[in-house]
């Protein structure tokens, strides 16, 4: 279960460097200052941050065995988790007439990297929970 967890992990990492890209791209970091984007600097980089974060935890607990590091996965995942789901509630109060650069995110990436990551959470949590 390990390895699974660790290549949605990796997929729902592309994903969401995929999003980042886009939010770049589309002028995220100019529009801080005109508060035109909806998402904070530190809220889009710390996301990603802490999932990296979780994931290095996951895999030392993989190379390791050692229980500890899995929940400590677990929590600084489930720190990222809220992150991420402060984001997406952020996209979503955007409407139609928001002109932020996450408006640019295609609604398939946005739910591919929800439910990736949910499958990510669960997969870690069940893992975890299991480990003994």
């Amino acid at each position: 279960m390990g390895l699974v967890t660790v290549a949605a992990w990796v997929i729902n990492a592309l994903i969401g460097v995929y999003l980042l890209y886009l939010w770049l791209s589309g002028g995220g970091l100019r529009q801080q200052a005109t508060k035109v984007t909806r998402f904070p600097t530190t809220l889009v980089f710390s996301h990603p941050a802490l999932a990296v974060t979780a994931l290095a935890f996951w895999v030392a607990y993989l190379l390791t065995g050692q229980r500890l590091l899995a929940w400590l996965a677990f929590g600084v995942l489930s720190v990222a988790a809220l992150l991420g789901f402060t984001m997406f509630t952020r996209w979503l109060g955007g409407g139609r007439h928001a002109r932020g650069a996450e408006q640019r995110f295609p609604v398939l990436a946005v739910v591919a990297h929800g439910l990736v990551g949910l499958t990510t959470f669960v997969l870690v949590l069940v893992a975890a929970s299991s480990i003994g």
